[in-house]
């Protein structure tokens, strides 16, 4: 059986960690070329290291294997245009971008300050259009193009005290509504994806920060209706179907993958 992504090129971003981690192995796995992005280029390198060793593609352009690790902040419109066109010039094609990068800034409205509004915005919505802006007139060019936005379940419901990520994350998915509608005739499909709890490092640091982590750990699980905490590959293999051609009457639309926990009355 063929590879699903045989022959495609990703660019993912965050993807030293967690979620894009996750996203990234599923993607190498199914015969991916990677482009991997992350603001830690230390762990980015060896993480992408690890997974060309055991990559079966090959590129002359990449001799340690099939992908590249390059450092980026996607709030640098400037710098991920050049990080986009650098991998355009590499690997001659993007076939799939995967916008991962987010950042928990949770405050409520009025003790909110400039710095924490302009950070979320700037990581959890301007990031995503930054890549989507730069990577557009590629695929414009070449009639194709998958995008998956890693969204949240809280761009669906809100909650008390997480505010401006809540705002941030209802932003992009009108975003990848908007985008796919915009550009669905020129064969470009946008998708979203809107985890709830997953098990990943921020996760954890989130409930090392509390004054009781395993009593909040607890509480979290007792409010999801699976009463278990998500998994990062549950979220990589949903974004491997969207960004493969299984997918293709699959567009503007997002998938909530939160253990039904969003259908639930909670605060």
């Amino acid at each position: 059986m063929a590879a699903r992504l045989a022959n495609k090129t990703a660019i993912i971003t965050g993807a030293a960690q967690g979620i894009g981690e996750a996203i990234a192995e599923t993607f190498a796995a199914e015969g991916a070329r990677l482009i991997l992005f992350d603001i830690d280029i230390e762990k980015l390198r060896a993480f992408s290291d690890r997974l060309s060793d055991r990559s079966p593609n090959q590129l002359s352009e990449n001799p340690k294997g099939s992908n590249k690790a390059c450092q980026v902040d996607v709030s640098d419109a400037q710098g991920v245009k050049a990080a986009i066109d650098g991998a355009i010039r590499d690997f001659h094609r993007i076939d799939i971008l995967i916008n991962n990068v987010g950042v928990n800034v949770f405050n409520t409205p009025l003790d909110l300050n400039r710095a924490e509004w302009d950070k979320s915005h700037a990581l959890n919505l301007e990031g995503a259009w930054n890549c989507c802006k730069s990577i557009l007139p590629h695929m414009l060019d070449r009639r194709y193009g998958h995008i998956v936005n890693i969204a949240s379940v809280h761009g669906h419901r809100v909650i008390r005290g997480a505010y401006p990520y809540n705002v941030a994350k209802h932003g992009l998915i009108g975003m990848t509504k908007a985008l796919g509608i915009e550009y669905a005739e020129h064969g470009i499909r946008v998708n979203s994806i809107s985890p709830g709890i997953i098990a990943t490092p921020a996760t954890e640091a989130y409930f090392r920060s509390c004054a009781d982590p395993e009593q909040e750990r607890q509480r979290q699980r007792d409010i999801l209706p699976c009463k278990r905490f998500g998994l990062p590959v549950e979220v990589a293999n949903t974004a491997l179907f969207l960004s493969s051609d299984e997918a293709n009457f699959i567009n503007a639309t997002d998938i909530l993958i939160d253990g039904g926990r969003s259908q639930v009355y909670c605060d």
